[in-house]
C-alpha cells in the first residue's frame, strides 16, 4: 500500500535499512544507515523489527504527502519536522493520515534524520538489503535518492502512537564531539603523530558524505622513512585513514577497500555520532581499549532492547 508521495526530495535522501553484508569482496559497499542507533530506535518507535527500511533526510528534508493512515516516527538529528505546518515530536510514535503533509524547517541540531513508517519502506529486496547504493545504482528507488513525484510503498504494520523514547535514551548531537577510537592496525607507522592525533581537535571539512568525512588540522605526520600508503585491505566503517597530506579520513557505510595507513578505528557505538556531525563541526578523539568499546556497544544493545519493551513492541 501507498504511504507517501514526494512532493520535494529534499537534498538528499535514500532508503536505508541496516546494511548489505556479504559482497564487499565483490566490491559492494555495506551501506545502510550511517547512525544505526536512531534508526533502530526509530523502527522500534512504530513496532517494526530491527531490520526494516526507513528513509534517511540528510540536511534539508523532504516534503511527503501521506496517502494512507499509518504510524511513523522520527529519530536522529534534529531538522525541525512538521506535521501539517505544526511541530511534529520527535522520538515518538505518530499517527498520520491521507492527505496530512509532512514537511521539514531546517536543522537545529545533527543533520541525519530517520523517518520509520509501521510496516517499513517496501521496495525491492537487492542482494539482501533494500539499502540504496547510489554509485552502484541498486537498491532503493531505482539506486538513486528520492525525487520529485515518487510515490512509496508500506509494509503490513499497524503500530501504537503515543510511544515516546525515554529522555535519558535521547542522544545529543553538539557541535563539538568526542569519539572514543581503538589505535590502528597500521598505528606503529606513526611515532608523534599517535600523540598529535589524540590532542588535537579537527575541523569536519566540506567534503563529508556517507563514503567518508574528511578532516582538517594539524597535519599528523608518519614515521620518518615509512610508507605514506599501503597496499590496499578491506576497510571497515570507522577505519580513520591518514593519506599523504596528514588530514584524517574517518570512513563510512560506502567503502570497501583502501591504501591508506589507518591510525585507528571509530568504536560501533560512536559511528553515530560521526554521521551527525555538520561540515564546521568539530571532533576530537579518546583512545580507549576492546573492553571499554564492548561495554559500549552491550549498552547500546541494552538501551535499544528497553524501547522495544515500551509498550510490548
Amino acid at each position: 500500500m501507498e504511504i507517501f508521495e514526494v512532493i520535494q526530495p529534499g537534498a538528499y535522501t535514500t532508503v536505508q535499512d541496516r546494511g548489505r553484508f556479504g559482497y564487499q569482496q565483490f566490491g559492494v559497499p555495506i551501506c545502510g544507515v550511517v547512525d544505526s542507533f536512531a534508526y533502530r530506535l526509530a523502527n522500534a518507535l512504530v513496532g517494526n523489527t530491527e531490520g526494516e527500511a526507513v528513509l534517511e533526510a540528510t540536511v534539508v528534508g523532504p516534503t511527503l504527502k501521506v496517502l494512507d493512515d499509518s504510524v511513523i516516527a522520527m529519530t536522529g538529528g534534529d531538522l525541525w519536522p512538521l506535521l501539517n505546518d505544526a511541530s511534529f515530536p520527535m522520538w515518538e510514535s505518530i499517527a498520520v493520515h491521507p492527505g496530512d503533509t509532512i514537511r521539514f524547517k531546517g536543522v537545529r541540531s545533527g543533520c541525519r534524520t530517520y523517518v520509520a513508517v509501521a510496516g517499513g519502506i517496501d521496495v525491492p529486496v537487492v542482494m539482501g538489503s533494500r539499502s540504496t547504493y547510489v554509485a552502484g545504482k541498486i537498491g532503493g528507488i531505482e539506486g538513486r535518492p528520492l525525487a520529485e513525484g515518487d510515490r512509496l510503498k508500506r509494509g503490513q504494520g499497524t503500530g501504537k502512537p503515543g510511544i515516546r523514547i525515554p529522555s535519558d535514551l535521547i542522544p545529543t548531537y553538539p557541535d563539538e564531539i568526542e569519539v572514543r577510537v581503538i589505535l590502528g592496525p597500521q598505528d606503529d607507522f606513526f611515532a608523534e603523530g599517535t600523540e598529535k592525533f589524540l590532542s588535537s581537535t579537527f575541523k569536519v571539512s566540506s567534503k563529508a558524505d556517507r563514503m567518508g568525512y574528511r578532516l582538517e588540522g594539524d597535519p599528523i605526520m608518519h614515521k620518518e622513512g615509512v610508507t605514506k600508503s599501503i597496499i590496499s585491505e578491506p576497510s571497515v566503517p570507522g577505519g580513520i585513514q591518514v593519506p599523504p597530506d596528514g588530514q584524517p579520513i574517518i570512513l563510512l557505510v560506502e567503502q570497501t577497500v583502501g591504501g591508506y595507513t589507518k591510525i585507528a578505528t571509530v568504536v560501533s557505538s560512536d559511528i553515530g555520532k560521526v554521521g551527525q556531525a555538520k561540515p564546521g563541526n568539530r571532533i576530537r578523539f579518546q583512545k580507549v581499549g576492546l573492553e571499554e568499546a564492548h561495554t559500549a556497544l552491550t549498552e547500546e544493545e541494552e538501551k535499544t532492547a528497553s524501547v522495544y519493551a515500551l509498550g510490548d513492541l
